[in-house]
């Protein structure tokens, strides 16, 4: 037998997906509000198939695909929650940031679903450049360790730590 061609695909963009969701709930006559779709999109990270199957899982469990329902189908961070993270780390409230992490620790949310919501968040926040950059960076290194088995509350609380240190170096700058 021959190897089998291995075909990938690039990411698609936000547009591109939300044009084919308005076609298929269309078709479908699937209820929807415009918060549902985005969130559809935001867990879809640019796959058409992920963004398919989450709207369909979302409307056969619920009947409606708003923001609530489609969070609750995919099982991730809601995004509001961890942007809320982020801006109290910009606005020097630490212990307001680890408090929002530990409610979602709390809830039972891995680890890694954090740490890639919050890489997703990062990517997209409106900020200086070079904290962007830096916040990626480390967001990236603490991922790396998570991947490695050590992925703790406390760990999750040493990247918020680092955003921090990150954003006070900024200021002195």
């Amino acid at each position: 037998m021959y190897p089998r061609p291995v075909v990938r695909f690039s990411r698609l963009s936000d547009q591109e997906i939300l044009d084919r969701l308005m076609v298929v709930v269309g078709a479908e006559k699937v209820p929807y509000v415009s918060e549902g779709l985005e969130a559809i999109i935001f867990t879809a990270d640019g796959d058409m198939r992920q963004a398919l199957n989450n709207s369909q899982a979302t409307y056969c469990g619920f009947r409606f695909v708003n923001q609530e329902n489609v969070f609750k189908v995919c099982d991730q961070p809601h995004p509001l929650h961890v942007k809320n993270m982020v801006r109290h780390v910009l606005e020097g409230k630490f212990d307001d940031a680890c408090l929002g992490l530990k409610q979602l620790y709390d809830l039972g949310y891995s680890p890694t679903d954090i740490i890639t919501t919050l890489f997703r968040i990062i990517k997209k926040y409106d900020m200086a450049e070079y904290l962007k950059l830096e916040f990626m960076k480390e967001t990236g290194f603490a991922h790396m360790r998570i991947c490695d088995g050590i992925g703790s509350y406390l760990q999750l609380c040493g990247l918020l730590a680092k955003f921090s240190l990150a954003r006070e170096t900024a200021r002195a700058t």
